[in-house]
């Protein structure tokens, strides 16, 4: 099976937060963020995979500040690391200043989806390259969060988790 590089499976979206998508306060809902971050993530792993994907578990999500109605809101997602069938993608979540057109890094999220045959069983997706400082770390991290999840989940052996052993000794 081919090899992917990480930056091959980044995806770019825009949106303008408009009235129907926020709350009282006029802050975008968070569950229309989420849907947002499902479908970007998506994309990526799509890109990566080149088949049908579903999403398996939303592991982390970060809303560190608020995103006004009218803001532009920038979605950057990666494939941070592929495992047999499932893949872990980060989602960076900015908002531009209209006048300045600074950015700001206001959420994040990482998703696992899993890709799937015409049955909707899980299939293999290709290795995941990672070439710069910023992917090669969240590709080793994304070990440790895996293994911590099968931990969590009762199919790991603490005594097997090889990478969260090495942040403690």
């Amino acid at each position: 099976m081919k090899t992917r590089k990480a930056i091959d499976t980044l995806s770019i979206a825009t949106k303008v937060v408009l009235p129907n998508d926020t709350n009282t306060l006029g802050n975008l809902f968070g569950g229309e963020l989420l849907a947002w971050m499902d479908v970007i993530a998506s994309v990526s792993a799509q890109r990566h995979c080149r088949r049908v994907v579903v999403t398996a578990s939303v592991n982390h999500v970060s809303f560190k500040i608020p995103i006004k109605q009218a803001s532009i809101v920038t979605l950057e997602a990666k494939v941070s690391r592929s495992f047999y069938s499932s893949m872990e993608i980060i989602i960076d979540v900015y908002v531009e200043d209209q006048v300045t057109g600074e950015r700001e890094k206001c959420n994040d999220a990482i998703y696992t989806f899993v890709a799937v045959d015409q049955n909707g069983g899980p299939i293999q997706v290709p290795e995941l390259i990672p070439e710069s400082k910023e992917e090669i770390e969240r590709f080793d991290a994304a070990l440790r969060r895996k293994q911590l999840s099968l931990i969590l989940a009762g199919k790991m052996d603490p005594s097997k988790a090889s990478e969260l052993k090495r942040l403690f000794t």
